[in-house]
């Protein structure tokens, strides 16, 4: 063992990261140790900050300091279009084309037979509840294209047709079994574009 404990300890740490191997991990924490004290307290301190300030948005289940995410309190959204989400980071993709300007649910998951994850654990009575509370005119359900995003997708349209609103599915541009996150910008914005009505 030719480096310190603490020095190993950080890099497992880090390596526990998505994306961070334990090559990538030395790497950071070689470039941590070159960096000044006040530096590296000051990253710290910027985890601890946001590790304890940032929640999720009362309405949509964004990312906020706030009790609405900046997404819910922008007045110039289409206030009765909804994109529903598995994940926060979907969220970010679809707002990074700038080709969408309504607002959104994060279901902050995907029905899962395999591991047992249900329409319950989802809280789909609270996307029912946001339908009806905001009057809701149309929900695109941007789950991702695989085998639980679609189980998901289907799920979810036939929980809200029988409420009266428009039930879309983002196209199929997206490569079935890939994530939304990795999709570039284009085939995104087509995706939503080219949108089609669910059929259950």
């Amino acid at each position: 063992m030719y480096l310190p404990k603490r020095f190993i300890d950080l890099a497992a740490r880090l390596g526990g990261l998505p994306g961070i191997g334990p090559k990538a991990a030395d790497r950071l924490v070689f470039y941590l140790l070159d960096q000044s004290e006040e530096d590296v307290q000051e990253l710290a301190d910027a985890l601890v900050a946001a590790r304890k300030e940032i929640r999720f948005c009362r309405q949509c289940g964004n990312f906020t300091q706030d009790d609405l995410c900046e997404v819910c309190q922008d007045v110039s959204r289409e206030t009765q279009l909804l994109c529903v989400v598995e994940e926060i980071r979907d969220l970010a993709a679809i707002e990074r084309t700038g080709a969408y300007h309504g607002l959104y649910y994060v279901l902050h998951g995907r029905i899962d037979p395999i591991a047992r994850v249900g329409p319950a654990e989802l809280q789909l009575n609270l996307l029912t509840e946001r339908v009806v509370a905001g009057h809701i005119r149309e929900v695109i359900i941007a789950t991702n294209p695989n085998f639980n995003g679609d189980i998901t997708a289907m799920y979810i349209a036939k929980l809200l047709m029988p409420m009266g609103v428009r039930v879309t599915r983002i196209a199929t541009g997206i490569p079935k079994g890939s994530d939304l996150e990795f999709a570039d910008m284009f085939t995104l914005t087509q995706a939503l574009e080219k949108r089609t009505d669910v059929e259950t």
